[in-house]
């Protein structure tokens, strides 16, 4: 068995659910027979280079900025560090979700309209005139997302938003049913159906309070359309040149056209996250998967 670090926690919006990510890891790790030990950078990279260098591999369960942007890995990469996850390039790629819609746009992936916006062009912005969505573009976790069916009606914490992050990304509103794909080493697992609680969004507390619905396999999703996604997420996987893990995120409107918002590659690994529920379905209990990914690193 392996010597393996966890990094969770960080210094990102996302800390509280990649400290609840890192603890299920460890505990998956060590319930496989792996010598597991969980470090929470807060302090430069370099700090920990010797422990680093000491492990078999690293297990990257940070998300938001320092975690799945690339920085992260790309220090890995120059001190020749094994690592649990997508490559440097990748990761930023699928982390910036401006660069990801192009990635898209450039090997025929449906996905809404975007534009990179700061408040004056977000203002000015024909997409700002009809359902919208507004999300950071480096940031995960629905933290700061606002979804706008009335765009006549201007919430106050936009602007505090776009305050805080400078530069939004502003999406036209895809309506359906939204799904979510992992891919776990080449595998893609069963599609899960994500409903909110009713009148409300798949939003930061709904994600995390229990109250959003998770269903695994889908109860409103055809086999077929439930196929098609499961393609489409390995498509977005190989187009990206991601590795071990991924996890995509689609709409599914009811004439079955399927739009891609986005690509993960840090996904969540808490006992409530999507990868975990999903990889359940499929046979691999949580410690059978993070050792999966383990020994996907190592085989490298």
């Amino acid at each position: 068995m392996a010597n393996v670090i966890i990094l969770a926690g960080g210094n990102s919006d996302e800390r509280e659910v990649s400290l609840r990510s890192g603890v299920a890891v460890a505990r998956a790790l060590e319930a496989a027979g792996h010598q597991v030990e969980t470090i929470d950078p807060t302090e430069p990279l370099s700090t920990y280079v010797d422990q680093f260098k000491a492990a078999d591999v690293i297990f990257p369960a940070l998300h938001g900025l320092g975690g799945e942007d690339g920085s992260l890995q790309l220090y890995l990469e120059s001190q020749n560090i094994r690592y649990v996850g997508s490559d440097s390039h990748t990761s930023r790629l699928c982390f910036f979700k401006d660069l990801s819609a192009e990635v898209m746009r450039e090997h025929d992936i449906l996905t809404p309209k975007t534009a990179l916006v700061d408040y004056t062009a977000f203002q000015a912005s024909d997409l700002a005139t009809a359902p919208y969505v507004l999300k950071p573009n480096d940031g995960g976790s629905s933290i700061d997302t606002f979804i706008v069916r009335d765009p006549t009606q201007t919430d106050p914490a936009i602007a505090k938003a776009f305050e805080k992050h400078g530069r939004l990304i502003l999406q036209e509103l895809i309506e359906g049913t939204e799904v979510t794909v992992p891919i776990v080493g080449d595998e893609a697992l069963p599609v899960i159906e994500i409903i909110p609680p009713e009148n409300q969004e798949f939003d930061y507390e709904n994600k995390y309070n229990g109250a959003t619905q998770e269903i695994c396999p889908p109860v409103n999703v055809s086999e077929e359309r439930q196929l098609e996604a499961r393609d489409l997420a390995l498509k977005m996987h190989e187009a990206f040149e991601c590795r071990d893990l991924s996890r995509s995120d689609f709409i599914i409107q009811t004439d079955g056209t399927i739009y891609a918002l986005e690509i993960n590659t840090i996904p969540g690994l808490t006992n409530q996250s999507l990868l975990p529920k999903s990889a359940a379905v499929a046979g691999m209990d949580m410690s059978a998967l993070c050792d999966r990914l383990v020994q996907l690193a190592l085989n490298r």
